[in-house]
C-alpha cells in the first residue's frame, strides 16, 4: 500500500458524498489515451501498456454504474490507429477482443460495437459481434465499444446510409437531398437511439477531441485529465463528475 493510499481513500469518499446524484451525466464518453506513453515511462513494452489499459476498463464501468450513468462510450481504437505497425496492431486487436469478450462474460453491461467493423480483420469483427449478441438481453448500462472509430467516418457512413436508403425507396435526387437534415443524420449514426454524451473525458493530458463523437459531442462538457489511462483512478473520475456538475450548461443559449 502506498503512503498516500489512506489519504486518497478518504478524499475519494468525501468527493463521492459531495456530488449531486441528481445531476449526473446520462452518457459519458471516454478517450482511453496514454497506454503507450505509460508503458514507455514505466519500462514496459507497448503491448503491456495496452493490456494495462484494458485491465482498467472494468473499474471505469463499475464507477459509472455506481454513479447512475446510463451509457458509456469507450474509444479503444481509432480508424487512424489501423495504420500502426502490423505487430503492434495485431497485439492490440487481440487484447481488445479478449477485453470485450471478458466484459460480455460478466453479463453485467449491454455491449454495442460502434465503428467501421468492415475495416477490421474478420475474426476481430466476428468476436466483437458475438460479444454484443451475448449481451443483447442484458438490461444494465449500455457500453459502446469504439473499434475502429473515427468521427468523420461515422458522419460519412450516416450520410451514405441515408442516400442508399433513399435510392432503394425510389426517391428522386431532390427528395433525397431534402431528407439530409440534422435529425436525419443523427438517426443514422452508430449511436442512433441513444442520448448524446453529456461528458467526454480524455486522459493523458491531450486537450482535443481528435475525432471522437464529433457530431454527438456538440453540447458535451469536456474534461481533460493528466493521468495516463492505466493510472486513471476513481478519484480522477469523481473529479471529472464534480467538474461536470458545477458547470452551467447553456446548450447554445
Amino acid at each position: 500500500m502506498g503512503l498516500l493510499d489512506p489519504f486518497y481513500g478518504a478524499y475519494e469518499r468525501q468527493l463521492a458524498r459531495s456530488l449531486d446524484r441528481t445531476a449526473m451525466p446520462r452518457h459519458v464518453g471516454v478517450m482511453l489515451d496514454g497506454n503507450r506513453r505509460w508503458a514507455r515511462e514505466n519500462g514496459f513494452d507497448t503491448a503491456s501498456g495496452h493490456q494495462a489499459g484494458a485491465d482498467k476498463i472494468k473499474d471505469l464501468l463499475a464507477w459509472c454504474e455506481e454513479m447512475g450513468v446510463e451509457v458509456v462510450t469507450l474509444w479503444l481504437l481509432s480508424t487512424d490507429n489501423l495504420r500502426r505497425d502490423t505487430s503492434e496492431l495485431d497485439a492490440l486487436l487481440t487484447i481488445i477482443e479478449n477485453a470485450v469478450a471478458e466484459l460480455a462474460q460478466a453479463k453485467r453491461w449491454r455491449l454495442r460495437p460502434v465503428g467501421a467493423l468492415e475495416l477490421l480483420p474478420e475474426h476481430t469483427a466476428v468476436s466483437l459481434r458475438e460479444s454484443a449478441q451475448a449481451t443483447a438481453e442484458v438490461t444494465g448500462m449500455t457500453v459502446n465499444v469504439g473499434v475502429p472509430y473515427g468521427g468523420r467516418r461515422e458522419i460519412a457512413d450516416a450520410v451514405r446510409a441515408m442516400l442508399l436508403e433513399g435510392a432503394a425507396a425510389g426517391r428522386t435526387v431532390e427528395q433525397i437531398a431534402d431528407a439530409v437534415t440534422a435529425e436525419g443524420i443523427a438517426a443514422h449514426l452508430y449511436t442512433k437511439g441513444q442520448p448524446d454524451p453529456d461528458l467526454v473525458i480524455r486522459t493523458s493530458g491531450e486537450q482535443r477531441l481528435g475525432g471522437f463523437l464529433l457530431w454527438q459531442s456538440a453540447q458535451a462538457e469536456l474534461y481533460f485529465c493528466e493521468a495516463y489511462w492505466p493510472d486513471f483512478r476513481k478519484v480522477d473520475f469523481l473529479r471529472a463528475l464534480r467538474s461536470y456538475t458545477t458547470r452551467e450548461r447553456r446548450f447554445g443559449t
